[in-house]
């Protein structure tokens, strides 16, 4: 039997009625907008099951607009996310897909555009009681839940990455949790996810990307990791 605290009851501190359909929507779009590099420029929100029926009613986008732009669940700026994303110049869209079923009822990708035009996808669920987890990046199935301080590699599936990536956290002292590779096909576009104890220095990623097959590091820390 799993453990379940009081505050997995009681749902968290959070704007807005609904832990599913407003602080997780947030909490999605907070962790997503952890992968974009350099200022939004555009985002994109596609929703499927209950918060493509119910996402104006329970605040849904704007949780998302404004996890986009970095608030967290509790943050009050959530009720003016459409006039805040307004100011800061960002277009945003919500579509609603409600023909693709065989998905988790709280799911919605998110397509991030900055502002030196690179885009990112993302696709995430709202599990209940605030807690999420990315399934996708870039239409490529993973697995995390930004619970711990994460390092993404994007790469080309060859042999000697990972033993690279491992001698690299290992030479500077990363406790490894989890380490995870995700792709498609074999020899195809994969994802090396990490996730540590502890906080991940950012210029590991220099030391990373040393590697030739190392295309991309990412690096997604907790709240507290930074």
């Amino acid at each position: 039997m799993s453990f379940i605290s009081v505050f997995d009851v009681l749902g968290p501190t959070m704007i807005g009625p609904s832990s599913s359909h407003t602080a997780g929507a947030c909490a999605i779009a907070h962790l997503a907008q952890k992968m974009n590099r350099g200022p939004l420029t555009e985002a994109v929100f596609t929703l499927y099951g209950s918060f493509a029926k119910t996402y104006r009613g329970h605040g849904t986008d704007r949780a998302l607009l404004g996890g986009i732009m970095g608030f967290a669940a509790d943050d009050v700026r959530i009720r003016d996310s459409f006039d805040i994303a307004k100011e800061r110049g960002i277009a945003y869209q919500f579509i609603l897909n409600e023909t693709e079923t065989d998905v988790h009822p709280n799911t919605v990708d998110i397509r991030m555009v900055n502002q030196s035009g690179t885009h990112i996808t993302v696709r995430g669920e709202s599990l209940g009681g605030g807690k999420v987890r990315i399934v996708q990046i870039n239409q490529v199935a993973v697995d995390f839940t930004g619970e711990y301080n994460a390092a993404i590699m994007i790469q080309k599936d060859t042999p000697g990455v990972a033993a690279h990536i491992t001698k690299v956290l290992s030479d500077r002292g990363v406790n490894i949790a989890f380490m995870r590779l995700f792709r498609k096909d074999k020899g195809e576009k994969a994802y090396t996810i990490v996730e540590s104890d502890g906080q991940l220095p950012e210029d590991i990623i220099e030391s990373l990307l040393e590697n030739p097959n190392i295309q991309d590091v990412i690096l997604v820390p907790t709240e507290e990791g930074y």
